[in-house]
Protein backbone atom coordinates (compact mmCIF):
# COMPACT_ATOMS: atom_id res chain seq x y z
CA UNK A 1 0.00 0.00 0.00
CA UNK A 2 1.19 3.51 -0.80
CA UNK A 3 2.46 5.19 2.33
CA UNK A 4 -0.09 8.05 2.26
CA UNK A 5 -3.18 5.92 1.66
CA UNK A 6 -5.68 4.79 4.27
CA UNK A 7 -7.44 2.64 1.67
CA UNK A 8 -5.57 1.29 -1.36
CA UNK A 9 -7.30 0.68 -4.69
CA UNK A 10 -8.38 -2.89 -3.86
CA UNK A 11 -9.41 -2.20 -0.25
CA UNK A 12 -13.10 -2.40 0.64
CA UNK A 13 -14.31 -0.13 3.46
CA UNK A 14 -17.25 -1.28 5.58
CA UNK A 15 -20.57 -0.78 3.83
CA UNK A 16 -21.76 2.12 6.00
CA UNK A 17 -18.43 3.90 5.78
CA UNK A 18 -18.30 3.31 2.04
CA UNK A 19 -21.64 5.05 1.57
CA UNK A 20 -20.37 8.07 3.48
CA UNK A 21 -17.11 8.14 1.49
CA UNK A 22 -19.09 7.89 -1.75
CA UNK A 23 -21.35 10.76 -0.70
CA UNK A 24 -18.25 12.85 -0.10
CA UNK A 25 -17.10 12.15 -3.66
CA UNK A 26 -20.57 13.11 -4.93
CA UNK A 27 -20.32 16.43 -3.12
CA UNK A 28 -16.85 17.00 -4.58
CA UNK A 29 -17.90 16.43 -8.20
CA UNK A 30 -21.47 17.67 -8.07
CA UNK A 31 -21.10 21.39 -8.82
CA UNK A 32 -19.00 20.96 -11.95
CA UNK A 33 -21.00 17.99 -13.25
CA UNK A 34 -24.35 19.78 -13.21
CA UNK A 35 -22.92 23.16 -14.20
CA UNK A 36 -22.04 22.10 -17.76
CA UNK A 37 -25.65 21.43 -18.87
CA UNK A 38 -26.73 24.62 -17.07
CA UNK A 39 -24.22 26.64 -19.13
CA UNK A 40 -25.15 25.01 -22.45
CA UNK A 41 -28.86 25.42 -21.75
CA UNK A 42 -31.41 24.39 -24.41
CA UNK A 43 -33.35 22.47 -21.78
CA UNK A 44 -30.53 20.08 -20.90
CA UNK A 45 -31.24 18.17 -17.69
CA UNK A 46 -28.83 18.45 -14.78
CA UNK A 47 -30.22 15.26 -13.25
CA UNK A 48 -29.60 13.43 -16.53
CA UNK A 49 -26.01 14.74 -16.59
CA UNK A 50 -25.51 13.37 -13.07
CA UNK A 51 -26.92 10.00 -14.18
CA UNK A 52 -24.69 10.06 -17.28
CA UNK A 53 -21.61 10.73 -15.16
CA UNK A 54 -22.44 7.65 -13.10
CA UNK A 55 -22.90 5.49 -16.19
CA UNK A 56 -19.67 6.78 -17.74
CA UNK A 57 -17.70 6.06 -14.58
CA UNK A 58 -18.97 2.48 -14.36
CA UNK A 59 -18.03 1.92 -18.02
CA UNK A 60 -14.57 3.32 -17.26
CA UNK A 61 -14.19 0.97 -14.29
CA UNK A 62 -15.18 -2.02 -16.42
CA UNK A 63 -12.56 -1.19 -19.07
CA UNK A 64 -9.85 -0.62 -16.44
CA UNK A 65 -10.77 -3.81 -14.55
CA UNK A 66 -11.52 -1.76 -11.41
CA UNK A 67 -7.85 -0.82 -10.97
CA UNK A 68 -8.07 2.97 -11.32
CA UNK A 69 -9.87 5.21 -8.76
CA UNK A 70 -11.12 7.73 -11.32
CA UNK A 71 -14.51 9.42 -11.59
CA UNK A 72 -15.75 10.75 -14.94
CA UNK A 73 -17.90 13.89 -14.93
CA UNK A 74 -19.21 16.43 -17.43
CA UNK A 75 -16.35 17.94 -19.44
CA UNK A 76 -16.02 21.73 -19.60
CA UNK A 77 -13.75 21.39 -22.64
CA UNK A 78 -16.74 20.34 -24.78
CA UNK A 79 -19.05 23.22 -23.81
CA UNK A 80 -18.25 25.06 -27.06
CA UNK A 81 -18.75 21.86 -29.04
CA UNK A 82 -22.14 21.21 -27.43
CA UNK A 83 -23.25 24.78 -28.09
CA UNK A 84 -22.14 24.41 -31.71
CA UNK A 85 -24.26 21.26 -32.06
CA UNK A 86 -27.36 23.19 -31.01
CA UNK A 87 -26.43 26.24 -33.09
CA UNK A 88 -26.03 24.16 -36.27
CA UNK A 89 -29.20 22.12 -35.80
CA UNK A 90 -32.53 22.85 -37.45
CA UNK A 91 -34.37 22.01 -34.21
CA UNK A 92 -33.73 21.35 -30.52
CA UNK A 93 -34.31 17.63 -31.10
CA UNK A 94 -31.68 17.59 -33.86
CA UNK A 95 -29.34 19.42 -31.47
CA UNK A 96 -29.76 16.61 -28.92
CA UNK A 97 -28.99 14.10 -31.67
CA UNK A 98 -25.88 16.15 -32.39
CA UNK A 99 -24.79 15.83 -28.76
CA UNK A 100 -24.78 12.05 -28.99
CA UNK A 101 -23.18 11.97 -32.45
CA UNK A 102 -20.45 14.36 -31.29
CA UNK A 103 -19.76 12.27 -28.20
CA UNK A 104 -19.46 9.16 -30.37
CA UNK A 105 -16.97 10.89 -32.68
CA UNK A 106 -14.92 12.19 -29.73
CA UNK A 107 -15.01 8.76 -28.09
CA UNK A 108 -13.77 7.13 -31.32
CA UNK A 109 -10.73 9.44 -31.22
CA UNK A 110 -9.89 7.94 -27.83
CA UNK A 111 -10.44 4.43 -29.17
CA UNK A 112 -8.05 5.00 -32.10
CA UNK A 113 -5.36 6.49 -29.83
CA UNK A 114 -5.85 3.60 -27.39
CA UNK A 115 -5.27 1.06 -30.18
CA UNK A 116 -2.08 2.85 -31.24
CA UNK A 117 -0.80 2.86 -27.65
CA UNK A 118 -1.77 -0.81 -27.25
CA UNK A 119 0.69 -1.76 -29.98
CA UNK A 120 3.27 1.03 -29.65
CA UNK A 121 3.43 1.13 -25.84
CA UNK A 122 3.77 4.25 -23.66
CA UNK A 123 7.54 4.72 -23.75
CA UNK A 124 7.24 7.30 -26.53
CA UNK A 125 4.61 9.15 -24.52
CA UNK A 126 6.81 9.27 -21.42
CA UNK A 127 9.59 10.65 -23.59
CA UNK A 128 7.26 13.22 -25.14
CA UNK A 129 5.81 14.26 -21.78
CA UNK A 130 8.38 13.63 -19.03
CA UNK A 131 7.98 14.79 -15.42
CA UNK A 132 9.36 18.24 -16.23
CA UNK A 133 6.37 18.71 -18.59
CA UNK A 134 3.64 16.85 -16.69
CA UNK A 135 4.47 18.28 -13.23
CA UNK A 136 3.83 21.96 -14.00
CA UNK A 137 0.87 21.00 -16.21
CA UNK A 138 -0.78 19.22 -13.28
CA UNK A 139 -0.02 22.22 -11.06
CA UNK A 140 -1.57 24.45 -13.71
CA UNK A 141 -4.80 22.40 -13.71
CA UNK A 142 -5.29 23.39 -10.07
CA UNK A 143 -4.08 26.95 -10.50
CA UNK A 144 -6.26 27.58 -13.55
CA UNK A 145 -9.34 26.64 -11.51
CA UNK A 146 -8.44 29.04 -8.70
CA UNK A 147 -10.44 31.89 -10.25
CA UNK A 148 -13.58 29.72 -10.19
CA UNK A 149 -13.05 28.90 -6.53
CA UNK A 150 -12.50 32.55 -5.57
CA UNK A 151 -15.52 33.74 -7.58
CA UNK A 152 -17.68 31.17 -5.76
CA UNK A 153 -16.49 32.51 -2.40
CA UNK A 154 -18.24 35.80 -3.15
CA UNK A 155 -21.62 34.31 -4.10
CA UNK A 156 -24.68 32.93 -2.37
CA UNK A 157 -26.94 30.39 -4.06
CA UNK A 158 -28.89 31.69 -7.05
CA UNK A 159 -31.13 34.73 -6.50
CA UNK A 160 -33.69 35.88 -3.96
CA UNK A 161 -37.31 36.64 -4.85
CA UNK A 162 -38.52 40.12 -3.90
CA UNK A 163 -42.10 41.41 -4.05
CA UNK A 164 -42.80 45.15 -4.32
CA UNK A 165 -46.12 46.91 -4.53
CA UNK A 166 -46.23 49.31 -7.46
CA UNK A 167 -48.93 51.38 -9.15
CA UNK A 168 -49.72 50.35 -12.73
CA UNK A 169 -52.58 52.14 -14.55
CA UNK A 170 -53.78 53.51 -11.25
CA UNK A 171 -53.98 50.05 -9.62
CA UNK A 172 -51.72 48.77 -6.85
CA UNK A 173 -50.22 45.42 -7.89
CA UNK A 174 -47.55 43.09 -6.54
CA UNK A 175 -44.47 43.10 -8.76
CA UNK A 176 -42.17 40.11 -8.36
CA UNK A 177 -38.50 40.62 -9.14
CA UNK A 178 -35.29 38.70 -8.57
CA UNK A 179 -32.52 40.53 -6.76
CA UNK A 180 -28.93 39.51 -6.27
CA UNK A 181 -28.32 37.34 -3.25
CA UNK A 182 -26.38 37.88 -0.10
CA UNK A 183 -23.64 40.34 0.72
CA UNK A 184 -20.25 39.18 -0.57
CA UNK A 185 -18.86 39.64 2.94
CA UNK A 186 -21.41 37.20 4.36
CA UNK A 187 -20.67 34.77 1.52
CA UNK A 188 -16.91 35.01 2.12
CA UNK A 189 -17.46 34.35 5.83
CA UNK A 190 -19.49 31.21 5.09
CA UNK A 191 -16.86 30.06 2.58
CA UNK A 192 -14.02 30.58 5.05
CA UNK A 193 -15.96 28.77 7.80
CA UNK A 194 -16.25 25.84 5.40
CA UNK A 195 -12.59 25.99 4.40
CA UNK A 196 -11.21 26.15 7.94
CA UNK A 197 -13.60 23.41 9.05
CA UNK A 198 -12.14 21.17 6.33
CA UNK A 199 -8.64 22.08 7.48
CA UNK A 200 -9.50 21.28 11.10
CA UNK A 201 -11.24 17.97 10.37
CA UNK A 202 -8.48 16.86 7.98
CA UNK A 203 -5.52 17.78 10.19
CA UNK A 204 -6.78 17.43 13.77
CA UNK A 205 -9.56 14.87 13.37
CA UNK A 206 -9.28 11.21 14.30
CA UNK A 207 -8.89 8.55 11.60
CA UNK A 208 -12.55 8.28 10.58
CA UNK A 209 -13.00 12.07 10.70
CA UNK A 210 -9.98 12.58 8.43
CA UNK A 211 -11.66 10.42 5.81
CA UNK A 212 -14.73 12.67 5.49
CA UNK A 213 -13.49 16.26 5.95
CA UNK A 214 -15.51 17.55 2.97
CA UNK A 215 -18.85 16.19 4.15
CA UNK A 216 -18.30 17.66 7.61
CA UNK A 217 -16.95 20.94 6.22
CA UNK A 218 -19.92 21.35 3.89
CA UNK A 219 -22.36 20.59 6.71
CA UNK A 220 -20.73 23.21 8.96
CA UNK A 221 -20.77 25.73 6.11
CA UNK A 222 -24.39 24.91 5.24
CA UNK A 223 -25.47 25.34 8.87
CA UNK A 224 -23.69 28.70 9.05
CA UNK A 225 -25.31 29.80 5.78
CA UNK A 226 -28.72 28.61 7.02
CA UNK A 227 -28.39 30.66 10.21
CA UNK A 228 -27.57 33.80 8.24
CA UNK A 229 -30.43 33.07 5.82
CA UNK A 230 -33.04 32.57 8.56
CA UNK A 231 -31.95 35.79 10.26
CA UNK A 232 -32.15 37.54 6.88
CA UNK A 233 -35.67 36.23 6.23
CA UNK A 234 -36.90 37.20 9.71
CA UNK A 235 -35.42 40.71 9.43
CA UNK A 236 -36.23 41.07 5.70
CA UNK A 237 -32.52 41.62 5.05
CA UNK A 238 -31.57 40.27 1.62
CA UNK A 239 -27.87 40.76 2.34
CA UNK A 240 -27.96 37.88 4.83
CA UNK A 241 -29.92 35.43 2.67
CA UNK A 242 -27.20 33.06 1.47
CA UNK A 243 -29.43 30.10 0.54
CA UNK A 244 -32.46 30.15 -1.76
CA UNK A 245 -34.91 27.85 0.04
CA UNK A 246 -37.56 28.56 -2.62
CA UNK A 247 -36.15 25.67 -4.65
CA UNK A 248 -37.72 23.24 -2.15
CA UNK A 249 -41.29 24.53 -2.70
CA UNK A 250 -42.09 22.90 -6.04
CA UNK A 251 -39.73 19.93 -5.96
CA UNK A 252 -40.95 16.48 -6.92
CA UNK A 253 -40.26 13.52 -4.66
CA UNK A 254 -39.55 11.22 -7.60
CA UNK A 255 -38.93 12.18 -11.22
CA UNK A 256 -37.33 10.45 -14.19
CA UNK A 257 -34.54 12.65 -15.62
CA UNK A 258 -34.97 13.99 -19.15
CA UNK A 259 -32.48 11.64 -20.75
CA UNK A 260 -30.81 12.98 -23.89
CA UNK A 261 -31.56 9.97 -26.08
CA UNK A 262 -35.32 10.43 -25.60
CA UNK A 263 -35.22 13.80 -27.37
CA UNK A 264 -32.38 12.84 -29.72
CA UNK A 265 -34.36 10.03 -31.34
CA UNK A 266 -36.96 12.59 -32.43
CA UNK A 267 -34.30 14.64 -34.24
CA UNK A 268 -32.36 11.88 -36.00
CA UNK A 269 -34.39 12.30 -39.20
CA UNK A 270 -33.29 15.96 -39.37
CA UNK A 271 -29.58 15.11 -39.35
CA UNK A 272 -27.88 15.62 -42.73
CA UNK A 273 -24.32 15.60 -44.07
CA UNK A 274 -23.74 19.28 -43.46
CA UNK A 275 -24.80 19.00 -39.83
CA UNK A 276 -22.61 15.91 -39.33
CA UNK A 277 -19.62 17.87 -40.66
CA UNK A 278 -20.39 20.74 -38.28
CA UNK A 279 -20.55 18.39 -35.31
CA UNK A 280 -17.36 16.58 -36.34
CA UNK A 281 -15.39 19.83 -36.63
CA UNK A 282 -16.71 20.93 -33.24
CA UNK A 283 -15.95 17.71 -31.36
CA UNK A 284 -13.01 15.80 -32.87
CA UNK A 285 -10.23 18.41 -32.37
CA UNK A 286 -11.32 18.94 -28.75
CA UNK A 287 -10.95 15.20 -28.12
CA UNK A 288 -7.22 15.47 -28.88
CA UNK A 289 -6.97 18.35 -26.42
CA UNK A 290 -8.75 16.42 -23.67
CA UNK A 291 -6.46 13.44 -24.35
CA UNK A 292 -3.53 15.50 -23.06
CA UNK A 293 -5.47 16.36 -19.90
CA UNK A 294 -6.37 12.67 -19.52
CA UNK A 295 -2.68 11.77 -19.45
CA UNK A 296 -1.86 14.57 -17.00
CA UNK A 297 -4.65 13.57 -14.61
CA UNK A 298 -3.63 9.90 -14.64
CA UNK A 299 0.02 10.73 -14.08
CA UNK A 300 -1.00 12.97 -11.19
CA UNK A 301 -3.14 10.25 -9.65
CA UNK A 302 -0.32 7.75 -10.20
CA UNK A 303 2.01 9.90 -8.12
CA UNK A 304 -0.60 10.12 -5.35
CA UNK A 305 -1.37 6.39 -5.08
CA UNK A 306 2.21 5.39 -6.04
CA UNK A 307 1.07 3.09 -8.83
CA UNK A 308 1.73 3.78 -12.51
CA UNK A 309 -1.75 3.71 -14.01
CA UNK A 310 -0.28 4.17 -17.49
CA UNK A 311 1.27 0.71 -17.06
CA UNK A 312 -1.39 -1.00 -14.93
CA UNK A 313 -4.20 -1.11 -15.98
CA UNK A 314 -2.52 0.64 -18.93
CA UNK A 315 -3.10 3.88 -20.79
CA UNK A 316 -4.88 2.06 -23.59
CA UNK A 317 -7.44 0.77 -21.08
CA UNK A 318 -7.94 4.14 -19.37
CA UNK A 319 -8.42 5.78 -22.76
CA UNK A 320 -10.92 3.14 -23.87
CA UNK A 321 -12.77 3.55 -20.59
CA UNK A 322 -12.79 7.33 -20.92
CA UNK A 323 -13.84 7.28 -24.58
CA UNK A 324 -16.57 4.66 -24.36
CA UNK A 325 -17.62 6.07 -20.98
CA UNK A 326 -18.08 9.48 -22.59
CA UNK A 327 -20.27 7.98 -25.29
CA UNK A 328 -22.41 6.16 -22.72
CA UNK A 329 -22.60 9.21 -20.47
CA UNK A 330 -23.64 11.50 -23.33
CA UNK A 331 -26.30 9.02 -24.44
CA UNK A 332 -28.08 9.66 -21.15
CA UNK A 333 -26.89 13.10 -20.07
CA UNK A 334 -25.67 14.78 -23.27
CA UNK A 335 -22.26 15.67 -21.84
CA UNK A 336 -19.02 13.95 -22.86
CA UNK A 337 -17.19 12.96 -19.70
CA UNK A 338 -13.64 13.49 -18.52
CA UNK A 339 -11.48 12.60 -15.53
CA UNK A 340 -12.27 14.92 -12.62
CA UNK A 341 -9.57 16.80 -10.75
CA UNK A 342 -12.02 17.34 -7.87
CA UNK A 343 -12.22 13.57 -7.40
CA UNK A 344 -8.43 13.22 -7.61
CA UNK A 345 -8.06 15.97 -5.01
CA UNK A 346 -10.51 14.16 -2.76
CA UNK A 347 -8.44 10.98 -3.04
CA UNK A 348 -5.26 12.91 -2.23
CA UNK A 349 -6.63 14.69 0.84
CA UNK A 350 -8.49 11.75 2.39
CA UNK A 351 -6.05 9.01 1.42
CA UNK A 352 -8.98 6.90 0.18
CA UNK A 353 -8.12 5.41 -3.23
CA UNK A 354 -10.59 2.53 -2.94
CA UNK A 355 -12.02 1.80 -6.39
CA UNK A 356 -15.14 0.32 -4.84
CA UNK A 357 -15.76 3.75 -3.28
CA UNK A 358 -15.60 5.38 -6.72
CA UNK A 359 -17.92 2.73 -8.15
CA UNK A 360 -20.36 3.31 -5.29
CA UNK A 361 -20.16 7.03 -6.04
CA UNK A 362 -21.19 6.32 -9.64
CA UNK A 363 -24.14 4.19 -8.54
CA UNK A 364 -25.15 6.85 -5.99
CA UNK A 365 -25.14 9.52 -8.71
CA UNK A 366 -27.45 7.39 -10.83
CA UNK A 367 -29.84 6.65 -7.95
CA UNK A 368 -30.11 10.17 -6.52
CA UNK A 369 -30.76 11.65 -9.97
CA UNK A 370 -34.30 10.23 -9.62
CA UNK A 371 -34.99 11.75 -6.19
CA UNK A 372 -36.01 15.40 -6.11
CA UNK A 373 -35.37 16.19 -2.43
CA UNK A 374 -31.78 14.98 -2.50
CA UNK A 375 -30.94 16.61 -5.83
CA UNK A 376 -32.57 19.84 -4.64
CA UNK A 377 -30.64 19.78 -1.37
CA UNK A 378 -27.36 19.24 -3.19
CA UNK A 379 -28.21 22.00 -5.67
CA UNK A 380 -29.10 24.34 -2.79
CA UNK A 381 -25.62 24.19 -1.28
CA UNK A 382 -24.43 27.83 -1.57
CA UNK A 383 -21.73 28.69 -4.06
CA UNK A 384 -19.65 30.23 -1.29
CA UNK A 385 -19.66 26.95 0.66
CA UNK A 386 -18.55 25.03 -2.43
CA UNK A 387 -15.98 27.78 -3.01
CA UNK A 388 -14.42 26.94 0.35
CA UNK A 389 -14.35 23.27 -0.65
CA UNK A 390 -12.79 24.06 -4.02
CA UNK A 391 -10.00 26.14 -2.49
CA UNK A 392 -8.85 22.99 -0.70
CA UNK A 393 -9.45 20.64 -3.64
CA UNK A 394 -7.82 22.78 -6.33
CA UNK A 395 -4.98 23.63 -3.98
CA UNK A 396 -4.18 19.96 -3.54
CA UNK A 397 -4.14 19.44 -7.31
CA UNK A 398 -1.70 22.31 -7.70
CA UNK A 399 0.50 21.06 -4.87
CA UNK A 400 0.50 17.54 -6.36
CA UNK A 401 2.01 18.96 -9.54
CA UNK A 402 4.57 20.98 -7.60
CA UNK A 403 5.57 17.84 -5.69
CA UNK A 404 6.27 16.17 -9.03
CA UNK A 405 8.57 19.06 -9.97
CA UNK A 406 10.57 18.43 -6.79
CA UNK A 407 12.12 15.47 -8.58
CA UNK A 408 13.35 17.75 -11.38
CA UNK A 409 16.72 19.52 -11.30
CA UNK A 410 15.69 23.16 -11.71
CA UNK A 411 19.32 24.25 -11.56
CA UNK A 412 19.45 22.95 -15.12
CA UNK A 413 18.43 25.87 -17.34
CA UNK A 414 16.72 23.52 -19.77
CA UNK A 415 14.29 22.28 -17.12
CA UNK A 416 13.76 25.77 -15.77
CA UNK A 417 12.71 27.09 -19.17
CA UNK A 418 10.35 24.16 -19.80
CA UNK A 419 8.55 24.82 -16.51
CA UNK A 420 8.44 28.55 -17.27
CA UNK A 421 6.98 27.93 -20.75
CA UNK A 422 4.11 26.03 -19.12
CA UNK A 423 3.35 28.02 -15.99
CA UNK A 424 3.47 31.61 -17.23
CA UNK A 425 1.28 31.26 -20.38
CA UNK A 426 -0.99 28.91 -18.44
CA UNK A 427 -1.52 31.19 -15.45
CA UNK A 428 -1.86 34.13 -17.85
CA UNK A 429 -4.77 32.39 -19.60
CA UNK A 430 -3.14 31.85 -23.00
CA UNK A 431 -5.49 30.05 -25.41
CA UNK A 432 -5.96 29.90 -29.19
CA UNK A 433 -9.14 29.55 -31.26
CA UNK A 434 -9.51 28.18 -34.78
CA UNK A 435 -13.07 28.89 -35.81
CA UNK A 436 -15.32 26.94 -33.45
CA UNK A 437 -12.41 24.97 -32.01
CA UNK A 438 -10.60 26.39 -28.99
CA UNK A 439 -7.35 25.07 -27.58
CA UNK A 440 -7.82 25.49 -23.85
CA UNK A 441 -5.28 27.14 -21.60
CA UNK A 442 -4.14 23.76 -20.27
CA UNK A 443 -3.75 22.36 -23.79
CA UNK A 444 -1.79 25.39 -25.04
CA UNK A 445 0.52 25.34 -22.01
CA UNK A 446 1.12 21.61 -22.39
CA UNK A 447 1.90 21.96 -26.11
CA UNK A 448 4.32 24.82 -25.37
CA UNK A 449 5.99 22.66 -22.73
CA UNK A 450 6.34 19.71 -25.10
CA UNK A 451 7.76 21.91 -27.88
CA UNK A 452 10.17 23.68 -25.51
CA UNK A 453 11.38 20.39 -24.05
CA UNK A 454 11.87 18.85 -27.51
CA UNK A 455 13.64 21.97 -28.81
CA UNK A 456 16.04 22.27 -25.87
CA UNK A 457 16.77 18.55 -25.77
CA UNK A 458 17.51 18.54 -29.49
CA UNK A 459 19.70 21.62 -29.17
CA UNK A 460 21.58 20.04 -26.26
CA UNK A 461 22.25 16.89 -28.29
CA UNK A 462 23.64 18.94 -31.19
CA UNK A 463 25.75 20.92 -28.74
CA UNK A 464 27.23 17.70 -27.34
CA UNK A 465 28.03 16.47 -30.85
CA UNK A 466 29.88 19.68 -31.65
CA UNK A 467 31.98 19.24 -28.54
Amino acid sequence: MARNLVYDIHDKPKFGSMLIFALQQVLAILAATILVPAIVGNGMSQSAALFGAGVGTIVYQLFTKFRSPVFLGSSFAFIGSMSAAFAGAVSISAGYAGLIIGAVLAGLVYVVIALIIKFAGVAWLNKLMPTVVIGPTVALIGLSLSVNAVNDLYAGKVLVEKVDQVIENGVIVDKVSMVSGCSPYVAILCGLITLFSIFAFSVFGKKNIKLIPFILGILVGYVAASIFTVIGILTDNVALQVINFAAFKDMQIFAIPDFTFLEAFKGVKEVDGSFLATVAVAYVPVAFVVFAEHVADHKNLSSIIERDLLEDPGLHRTLLGDGVGSIAGAFFGGCPNTTYGESVGCVAITGNASVITITTTAIMCMVISFFGPFVTFLASIPNCVMGGVCVALYGFIAVSGLKMIQKVDLNDGKNLFVVSAILIPGIGGFSVSFGKVTLTTIACALILGILTNAFLNGFKKNENKDN
